[in-house]
Order: C-alpha cells, then structure tokens, then sequence
C-alpha cells in the first residue's frame, strides 16, 4: 500500500509520523508533499519519508492519499490535484469542515474519508472519528481505520453530522481541558505554589483523574460522590460549580464548537 500524505502541518506530520512506523506500508516509505521548499528539504532527511516537491511526482503513485492542508486552502488544492486522480484512490480528509461532497466535487472522485481529528495525536493519544462515502469498500475502511489507529483510537460514526459532533467533543476537546487546567494552574500559583510545584499538582491530577476513570466501569458521577464527602472541601468546590451553572456552561461551550462545525460545511 503506497500513502501519501498532503501537508506537513500538524496535524498531517502527526499522522504521517504515526503511519510511517507502522507496519501497514509493507516496509514502503510514506510519500508526503508540502508547499514549503524549506519543510520539503527537512522532511527529506528523515528515514521513513519520501517527501517530493512537486504533486504530479507523488499523487499518481498514492492508493491512499490523506489531506491535511487548511480548509481555507482546499479549493485551490483541488484544482490542482484534479487531473492527477483516479477513481481508484481513497481520498481521507483531515480536514475540518470540509464535506465529502465537497471533497467529491472538487477533485471528480467517489471514495472519500472525512475525519475529525485531535491534537493528542501528537503523543500517540489521539481520537479520530472518521465516516466514508458509499463507494468506500469495507477493506478500504479496515484499512484506514488501521492507518489512523497508529495515533491513538479510531471511531466510525454513522454519517457526517456526528463528525461535526465529534468536533464539539474530541476535536476542540483538548482546548476545553486546557482551559479548566490554566484555571487551576492560576489558583494555585494564587495560594502560593511556585510554577513548577502547580503544573506537577495540576497535571499529576488531571493524569491520575483520567486513569481512575479508565480502569474501571464508574461513571464520572460516582467517582465524584467518592470523592465528594458531605460537608467537606470536595462538596464545597462542586457546590461553587453547581451554584455558578458550570456544567451547563461547558455543554453549550461545545455545541458552540458543533454548529459552528456545522457552518463551516456549509
């Protein structure tokens, strides 16, 4: 299987990262192309790439071939790749809110792959809901999901809109989570931890939160009840959350992220 991937941003390095180690490219180097003659140049120094200047020397070769260029950028990347497809290839979009129709319009082709993406991907944590169009066969999908599960875990969805969901969830996700740790971090520099003495208090937290949760079957609620003793300093801080409507917040937060998914396919 020969894999191409178009744009060495982050999101496209991170994933040709992924795929060039694994073992799904029967020991062939991963193609991958960039605008950038600087990053062309770096790329080429790298082992398991094979990084080309030029499409027409690249695209032709690819049976799979990822996107991962700026949406704003598409429509342009398109007409340039469009008389070098074929109906053969898998197009796989790590494009946000790009559609696969859109995708299907652009350069003339039946199989495409939309995902969502997340940054965590950078340190082989990532999650990718991804959805397909009809001509995609169910070997063509095993194999992308394969491909995609060298960051971290893929999820098929039934159809697009949950990718738009998935957006509001784990692509925009991470951010949300930052946020809550730079609050956290900014309280306890305020009680007087020194700067590194807080980021091991909030990370270390946040760390051990999620690996509480994943190995066992508790819900986020029961971990909280077991946490949260009744006139103590766990029950204060929720009570404060719960008074200030928190919760509610961070769920229309995220479909703040969904709809403007939403818009963006439009």
């Amino acid at each position: 299987m020969k894999v191409l991937v178009i744009g060495a941003g982050n999101m496209g390095l991170t994933y040709a990262e992924g795929m060039a180690k694994s073992p799904y490219l029967n020991r062939r180097n991963l193609m991958i192309f960039d605008v950038s003659p600087e990053k062309t140049e770096a790329l080429s120094a790298i082992p398991h790439f094979d990084a080309y200047e030029n499409l027409e020397d690249c695209l032709p070769k690819a049976d799979v071939v990822f996107v991962a260029v700026k949406p704003y950028h598409s429509e342009d990347l398109f007409k340039t790749m469009k008389d070098q497809v074929n109906q053969d290839q898998v197009f796989v979009s790590l494009m946000a809110g790009i559609t696969i129709e859109s995708i299907q319009k652009g350069l003339g082709v039946k199989k495409v792959i939309r995902t969502m993406p997340n940054l965590p991907a950078k340190v082989g944590k990532g999650v990718t809901s991804f959805t397909e169009s009809k001509e995609v066969s169910r070997i063509e999908l095993i194999m992308v999901r394969n491909l995609l599960d060298t960051t971290g875990e893929a999820i098929h969805v039934e159809n697009e809109n949950f990718i738009n969901a998935s957006t509001g969830i784990s692509g925009s996700g991470p951010a949300y989570v930052f946020y809550f740790m730079q609050s956290m971090l900014e309280a306890a520099l305020k009680m007087g931890f020194s700067e590194n003495d807080s980021k091991v208090l909030v990370s270390q937290t946040f760390e051990g939160a999620v690996a509480l949760f994943n190995d066992s079957d508790l819900s986020p609620n029961s971990w909280m009840d077991r946490v949260a003793s009744k006139g103590g300093t766990t029950r204060a801080a929720l009570d404060s959350m719960e008074d200030n409507n928190i919760k509610e917040l961070i769920k229309e937060a995220a479909y703040a992220a969904f709809n403007r998914a939403t818009e963006l396919g439009q």
